[in-house]
């Protein structure tokens, strides 16, 4: 099962949207209700829906892709996002956009995990940290585009959504466009093993690949769920915000091919460790340069460059360690560690900022960064050998 360039792009340009929708969706929410004078705690509690959603898919979802293949599971998702993007301007409550962000989190997971396990499986290993990289891009660009939709809200508030719900809409008519597949059959000794089975199969194998996923949720939801609000609040303007989040997310794009192709040369424990030391070190830098706009969206841009790349480059060490059978398992439970950090991460950025004077939620950050770090280090790669012996 090969992966046609047509195909590829197709993908590619569906999580490009998605993206722009969900880097939209964080600090629009959390601007319209810091403005209208929710709590930070609640802000940060209201982001989690969409991750929440996440986490309430990704038991169910692996049985319909085995069964029905990756488009169905693709065009459900876009639909749900359109039609919940759609809903938003109709009733401004807060418990009902936060049922609308969850539904969002559930039909953003399907097309993810669809697209994502679409592409590990058909990517050759000599390409594989390439073509991840690739997908991460589109992810990026779309999801650091998303919030200079913030300035919409000068026009009109509900104009971002419309516009999150049309493009979304495109994608599904995109998705028309290319054949169904469905993933790789288990052989006969493991197609009888329950899903519980398997995900202990892929914990045993390749926890420590779960480890940056988890670590780039907790960064991107913190940075884009719990930046907006410590700005507004320690007199750094929305202008700023609109500029410094899209540069992280820049410093990403820049260097999320060149990693994923060094990944592939060099192996993708020391461009992890590479990545989360320099990242650590590039966010500890900010907590003294908040009144310096130049040096902060500077910082901004290197620490996105070095951990902006963390999901993809744990995404492909998960596809090196496990076999392909194991795959659509292995991306739910990436899937859920990215979910379980993005919930993490504004409730504890929040909580920070309504605890502690200045920049300290900084410390969050490379606290984080810096126990992630240490099981990559010390582990030993020994898992792939295993996997072979277990597989032969």
């Amino acid at each position: 099962m090969q992966l046609s360039t047509y195909k590829f792009s197709v993908l590619v340009s569906i999580v490009f949207i998605s993206g722009f929708a969900q880097g939209m969706l964080l600090p629009l929410i959390a601007v319209i209700f810091e403005q209208d004078g929710t709590s930070a705690s609640l802000n940060g509690f209201h982001a989690t829906a969409l991750y929440i959603g996440i986490l309430i898919a990704s038991p169910f979802i692996e049985k319909p892709l085995r069964k029905l293949g990756y488009k169905p599971l693709i065009l459900a998702g876009l639909l749900a996002v359109v039609l919940c993007f759609a809903m938003f301007p109709v009733w401004k409550v807060f418990w009902f956009w936060f049922v609308l962000r969850l539904l969002i989190g559930i039909g953003d997971h399907m097309l993810h995990f669809s697209t994502q396990t679409w592409i590990t499986t058909s990517s050759p290993e000599k390409k594989r940290g390439r073509n991840i990289s690739i997908y991460g891009i589109a992810f990026g660009a779309g999801f650091g585009i998303g919030p200079l939709m913030t300035k919409m809200l000068e026009v009109n508030e509900n104009l971002p959504f419309w516009l999150a719900a049309s493009l979304c809409f495109l994608s599904f008519l995109l998705m028309t466009t290319i054949r169904n597949e469905r993933p790789e059959t288990e052989s006969a000794r493991t197609s009888g093993v329950t899903a519980f089975e398997r995900y202990k199969d892929v914990l045993k194998l390749a926890w420590v690949s779960l480890l940056p996923p988890f670590g780039y949720g907790f960064l991107e939801a913190t940075l884009h769920g719990s930046f907006p609000v410590f700005a507004l609040r320690n007199g750094i303007s929305l202008d700023w915000v609109a500029v410094l989040l899209p540069a992280f997310v820049l410093g990403s794009l820049v260097f999320q091919l060149p990693l994923g192709i060094l990944s592939d040369r060099w192996g993708r424990k020391p461009i992890l460790i590479f990545s989360f030391v320099s990242g650590f070190f590039s966010f500890l830098a900010t907590y003294w340069s908040m009144n310096n706009f130049w040096l902060l969206i500077s910082l901004f841009f290197i620490s996105g460059m070095f951990v902006g790349s963390m999901f993809s480059l744990g995404i492909a060490y998960m596809s090196d360690l496990l076999p392909k059978y194991h795959l659509p398992a292995g991306n739910i439970l990436a899937g859920i560690s990215f979910s379980i950090g993005s919930m993490s991460g504004p409730i504890i950025g929040g909580s920070f900022i309504s605890w502690f004077d200045g920049g300290a939620f900084v410390f969050a950050i490379c606290g984080m960064l810096f126990l992630l770090c240490l099981p990559i280090l010390f582990i030993k790669n020994n898992n792939k050998i295993s996997i072979k012996s277990k597989t032969a």
